[in-house]
């Protein structure tokens, strides 16, 4: 890997010095062409500050919200930063990624790590949110049965946030090992080739894969809802008349707030340890991405 210069420090933004990095899907989808993408990848990350226009923030351990809104639009006004339509995206759209000795974001999307949560704990905050961003969209009640489609890295965190939250969950994956990460935390996983149809007021689709979504659609009762979690690249041939018949709501769910992520992490129910299969040093990247590539992997650290 070839190594990066200081970046520059706009003011607002401070400068962070990469402790831990999580390769998730996304970021071998870049490899692939997704967004067109050159560049530096990497959105999950841990690092401490080493400058900043605020001294509050020198010498923190942080965690950063991924999306940089540009503050101005109708959309920053409503406080759905998120949604900016001129806003970049860490590692993903205009904006270099962690996966570097040091990196810059705004002062303001950093959020400091509790002390009592280990670095290796805190790397997966960004994915930990986007299953949080679930419960700000839909009401699960306690004890309510849940049923989420795969068992990959975010099924597995979707799974888990849900279980701690109080609901019933209902994990159907290909894998024992991955659905014992599962179990450890209180979910029920299941292997099935066809999922019960009509079986759940609420499903989750976490499986990465289009054909998945027509069985997505056949899990959800009548008036039921459906949270769409896969960002799938193909183009989609579906049946959309269940959804109609059945009255179907259709919720797509991406990123989500990092203060409820922080909560959940902290709190020790989350079964993060058993979900790193690897870690590698920041300049053994591309044998990192080689590994995190590899079929059944979960997740793979750059350390630096």
């Amino acid at each position: 890997m070839r190594r990066a210069g200081k970046p520059r420090r706009a003011s607002g933004y401070a400068l962070i010095r990469l402790l831990r990095g999580g390769i998730c899907n996304t970021d071998l989808e870049l490899q692939r062409g997704y967004y067109a993408f050159n560049g530096t990848p990497g959105h999950e990350f841990v690092g401490v500050v080493e400058e900043a226009d605020t001294l509050h923030w020198v010498g923190k351990t942080v965690v950063g919200e991924i999306n940089l809104a540009c503050g101005k639009c109708e959309w920053c006004r409503r406080k759905m930063g998120r949604h900016c339509p001129h806003r970049t995206v860490l590692g993903i759209v205009k904006h270099p990624g962690a996966f570097r000795e040091m990196l810059t974001l705004p002062e303001q999307n950093l959020h400091e790590v509790p002390q009592n949560v280990a670095l290796e704990h805190a790397v997966f905050t960004e994915p930990v949110a986007a299953a949080c961003e679930i419960l700000d969209q839909v009401n699960i009640p306690a004890g309510a049965e849940v049923g989420i489609l795969g068992d990959g890295k975010l099924g597995l965190l979707i799974a888990q946030v849900l279980a701690a939250h109080g609901a019933t969950v209902h994990l159907y994956g290909h894998h024992r090992d991955k659905l014992a990460i599962a179990a450890r935390a209180g979910v029920d996983g299941r292997i099935t080739p066809s999922p019960p149809r009509a079986a759940y007021d609420c499903v989750v689709e976490a499986t990465g894969s289009a054909a998945a979504l027509e069985q997505a659609i056949a899990m959800t009762r009548p008036r039921g809802t459906l949270v769409l979690k896969s960002t799938v690249h193909d183009r989609l041939n579906v049946d959309t008349s269940p959804i109609v018949v059945n009255e179907i709501t259709l919720i797509g769910s991406r990123c989500g707030r990092f203060e409820p992520a922080l909560e959940w992490i902290a709190s020790g129910k989350l079964h993060l340890d058993d979900m790193i299969h690897a870690r590698l040093p920041l300049v053994q990247a591309p044998e990192a991405f080689a590994r995190a590539a590899e079929r059944g992997t979960l997740k793979v650290l750059l350390t630096n």
